[in-house]
């Protein structure tokens, strides 16, 4: 059946083309703004040759160089161009040097060493490691700490991997996605962390037996019992120092660069990205190494955190002080199945001494 528009809706005819008309208008003028030729005469007016050999010459003033941390340069920001040669000299190297590093270090120890097995049968029998609050702050915190990865890593190297592959249009668009992942996520991830941390805290405190932990390689140097361990071993503390530390640097940093209009100068920023790098690339090679130990790496450590149980065996094997002190509590797969059937939830979490 035939239909006819209403006389009363033709005006948004009219309105919709003047709406086309006034964005082709916008439109023209971005372009005309972006022309590097008009942005250069406009921004550096009655630049004559006498001007550039005064600049040539290393002389200083407020119009041609100036080596002070203010912003009030107009010609050449040599901090800016100190800031260049430390990204393109030594940050970006070191990015790659320390991602791609870890990663085939990580593969020649799997091919050379294996996998850790447990040294003993499994008995069957679960403690609980993780309590369900704690894992979903994990995954969370794990999750957005790869989208910020994968998207620094972009924002670093994507124009030169990426742009001749694909073009201008999809490099633009990509990069224009990966900026907006990157910037509203880095908050929310700065905010978890700390709470993440102030929650595992009190497990995480140095201890003498930690040093002997890592004189032994975590059990990897040498034969016979695996290093004692309480509910956190030498290598999960050291993580979770990293954190607390460059990771706290890198969440500032971050910080300084999201939210410019608090009145930091332009030279604030350009540090602050270098620690930001800096710190990201180190932090994001170490969780490689933490992913792998956590999963393919380690027999039974992804169970703790996907189930919060672990197995007796390998309580015993890789937390003997934890386990001496929770062992009691240690439940059959039974009771933990008829458990989740009446929907009883998660029992305490055991805490470390």
């Amino acid at each position: 059946m035939r239909t006819t528009t209403p006389w009363w809706a033709l005006w948004r005819l009219p309105l919709l083309m003047l709406a086309l008309v006034v964005s082709l208008g916008f439109a023209q003028f971005a372009l005309a703004q972006a022309d590097p030729e008009r942005e250069a005469a406009t921004a550096v007016p009655a630049v004559d040759a006498d001007i550039w050999r005064q600049i040539e010459s290393g002389e200083t003033g407020p119009n041609y160089r100036s080596s002070r941390f203010g912003s009030d340069y107009n010609l050449i920001n040599t901090v800016g161009e100190t800031w260049r040669q430390l990204r393109e000299r030594w940050v970006s190297p070191f990015g790659v040097i320390a991602v791609v590093g870890m990663i085939v270090l990580i593969a020649l120890f799997y091919l050379l060493v294996g996998r850790k097995k447990l040294d003993e049968p499994r008995t069957g029998r679960k403690l609980l490691r993780w309590p369900l609050m704690v894992r979903s702050l994990h995954w969370t915190v794990a999750t957005l700490f790869i989208l910020l990865a994968l998207t620094g890593l972009n924002l670093a190297y994507g124009k030169a991997v990426f742009r001749p592959v694909f073009g201008d249009g999809f490099w633009a668009a990509m990069m224009s996605g990966t900026k907006l992942i990157h910037n509203y996520l880095g908050p929310l991830f700065g905010i978890l962390l700390v709470i993440m941390l102030l929650r595992l805290l009190a497990d995480n405190i140095p201890r003498k037996h930690d040093l002997a932990w890592f004189a032994k390689g975590g059990g990897l140097v040498g034969k016979g019992v695996h290093p004692d361990a309480g509910f956190a071993n030498g290598g999960e503390k050291l993580w979770y120092w990293l954190l607390a530390t460059a990771g706290i640097a890198v969440i500032v940093s971050g910080l300084v660069m999201d939210f410019p209009n608090f009145g930091q100068a332009r030279d604030t920023m350009i540090w602050a990205n270098i620690i930001h790098a800096v710190g990201a690339f180190g932090l994001t090679a170490v969780a490689l190494g933490h992913i792998y130990i956590g999963t393919l790496g380690t027999e039974g450590s992804f169970e703790g955190m996907a189930s919060g149980y672990v197995d007796e065996t390998w309580a015993k094997e890789h937390h003997n002080l934890w386990y001496e002190e929770v062992k009691d509590q240690a439940v059959s797969e039974e009771q933990l199945e008829a458990n989740r059937t009446s929907s009883q939830g998660d029992e305490p979490a055991p805490r470390s001494g």
